[in-house]
């Protein structure tokens, strides 16, 4: 089973292994941690998973009343340890944002340890800083500076789609992104619109990558002749979500939206094929065939005369003639003997 938690409202998901327990949703658990146990929220119930993920942090069970007044202590002292690093930081005329604060009370080596995190545009002198940070606070004070990214996913936001930050809500780990997946995308390559609020190109831009590259790699480019069912045209542009190409025709000059496999040729020559179109109908050759001649009865007649027994010796002669020059005159001779036949009657 797994079960999903987090330490802060829409933060980023942990995934745990909810052991004997079942919270609900809404529920605060205690995460284990480098720093001891620390209370998060239930954002998903344990639920039986398909496959067999192994390896996931064991829950330490549902937080009690002292964890819950200890989280809110701690929550009230970071608030007031960001104030006090603005007003230092101010004081000593340095270049630096404070971005987030951790507090530390469960470390064994250490009675109270506050991490302050900051940005800052290049390397910053703070000997100073941590002096007066730990009189004032009265802890050990550590200062670790983050990069832009990093940033954004401890502050948190909303990004260009409207929705919360993916760093910092899902996304694990940043993967390296470049201006060529928003120039296979068909973007505009202005900064301001493939940034996001670290400054930086979005993350995004890799989801969706791999499906441009196998698009681009099977559908016809711009400016190539096709053939659609509303006739022949040009591509004139790509649509990736659809999986459909825009096609200029060249009779009436309108655009149209065809599917990919529509012009595609190996499948226009795939479905032309009868031999390889499984539901194709099978095509019967009407072959003409020349009527078998019929064999001819013929009586001989009572008394033979002499122009007949002429008629037989010639027949009789080998003659090479072809089967049209029979078939011709067979009818011929059969009419011959119908009348002599009829002769004796008259």
């Amino acid at each position: 089973m797994v079960m999903a938690v987090s330490f802060e409202r829409y933060g980023r998901l942990y995934y745990l292994d909810p052991g004997p327990h079942r919270p609900r949703v809404g529920d605060k658990v205690l995460v284990p941690t480098d720093d001891g146990p620390e209370v998060a929220e239930c954002v998903w119930a344990p639920q039986f998973v398909t496959e067999e993920i192994g390896g996931l942090p064991l829950c330490d069970g549902i937080a009690s009343t002292a964890d819950l007044d200890r989280d809110e202590q701690n929550r009230q002292r970071r608030a007031d340890a960001r104030v006090i690093a603005k007003r230092l930081i101010r004081q000593h005329d340095l270049p630096m944002k404070v971005v987030g604060i951790d507090f530390v009370d469960r470390r064994a080596e250490v009675d109270q340890l506050v991490i302050v995190y900051f940005s800052a545009p290049h390397r910053v002198d703070f000997r100073e800083l941590v002096r007066d940070l730990a009189r004032g606070l009265r802890a050990r004070i550590e200062l670790r500076q983050v990069g832009a990214r990093d940033e954004a996913r401890l502050q948190g936001g909303i990004g260009p789609c409207g929705r919360d930050l993916c760093c910092a809500t899902f996304l694990k780990d940043f993967e390296p992104v470049s201006v060529r997946m928003a120039k296979d995308q068909d973007l505009p390559l202005n900064p301001l619109k493939i940034s996001g609020a670290c400054g930086r190109l979005m993350c995004c831009l890799k989801y969706e990558h791999p499906l441009y590259q196998e698009y681009n790699a099977k559908a016809p480019a711009v400016g190539t002749a096709v053939e659609t069912p509303a006739g022949d045209g040009v591509v004139v542009g790509h649509n990736v979500p659809s999986d459909t190409v825009v096609v200029r025709l060249a009779a009436s000059g309108r655009r149209c939206a065809c599917s990919r496999a529509d012009v595609c040729s190996p499948r226009q020559q795939y479905e032309a094929s009868s031999t390889t179109t499984p539901d194709a109908v099978p095509v019967e050759l009407s072959v003409r065939r020349e009527p078998e001649p019929q064999p001819e009865v013929v009586e001989p007649p009572a008394e033979p005369a002499a122009e007949t027994t002429e008629a037989v010796a010639e027949t009789t002669e080998p003659v090479a003639e072809t089967t049209e020059e029979r078939r011709q005159r067979k009818p011929r001779r059969r009419r011959r003997l119908n009348h002599e036949e009829g002769d004796p009657e008259q």
